[in-house]
């Protein structure tokens, strides 16, 4: 299958001032206290960096990733999720802040809530970039969510298609030819 990446959804401003806004809410929200991000990669990568960079420094953090896999080279979820890299620190006793990029169907989560929450973290919460209400199974709490956007496959600000596109500053509906 062909496809391009055209229509743009969210420009690059658009991102920027939601990002903000979210760390602003996360700021308030652990302001005094130590927090573990976890990226799950790869798509987050990009989301992260902007996200905690703007989170208040009276927040102490850390940062580490998990990086699980269901789509592969195509625009629809295998349904099987795989764990490629597990968090490398701690998180018993802490407050864990899960950041994705796009919650779809929802099945990363529903296979990382349980790996994480497992662990006695004191709490763990998620924030993601993007959501597709109408495709989500998830049935645990989102708290931090960017945008919600209609069922379309997006690509851009980390988001890819077979490995592409993850450099588009903006997120653009990927067009099939």
């Amino acid at each position: 299958m062909k496809a391009a990446a055209h229509s743009i959804l969210l420009s690059e401003q658009q991102i920027q001032d939601r990002v903000a806004e979210m760390a602003q809410e996360i700021s308030r929200d652990y302001r005094g206290r130590a927090l573990i991000v976890i990226g799950v990669l790869k798509g987050s990568f990009i989301f992260v960096a902007d996200l905690i960079r703007k989170i208040d420094p009276s927040v102490l953090m850390e940062l580490d990733f998990i990086s699980v896999a269901s789509y592969g080279s195509s625009t629809t979820s295998s349904g099987e999720v795989r764990l490629i890299r597990d968090v490398q620190i701690s998180i018993e006793g802490k407050d864990v802040l899960i950041v994705e990029d796009i919650i779809d169907s929802g099945r990363t989560l529903t296979y990382v809530m349980p790996l994480l929450t497992g662990r006695n973290a004191r709490s763990v919460k998620i924030a993601t970039l993007l959501e597709k209400p109408e495709n989500r199974s998830f049935a645990g709490e989102v708290h931090y969510v960017g945008f919600r956007i209609p069922n379309a496959f997006v690509v851009g600000y980390g988001l890819d298609y077979a490995g592409h596109y993850r450099n588009l500053p903006d997120i653009r509906i990927l067009d099939e030819a």
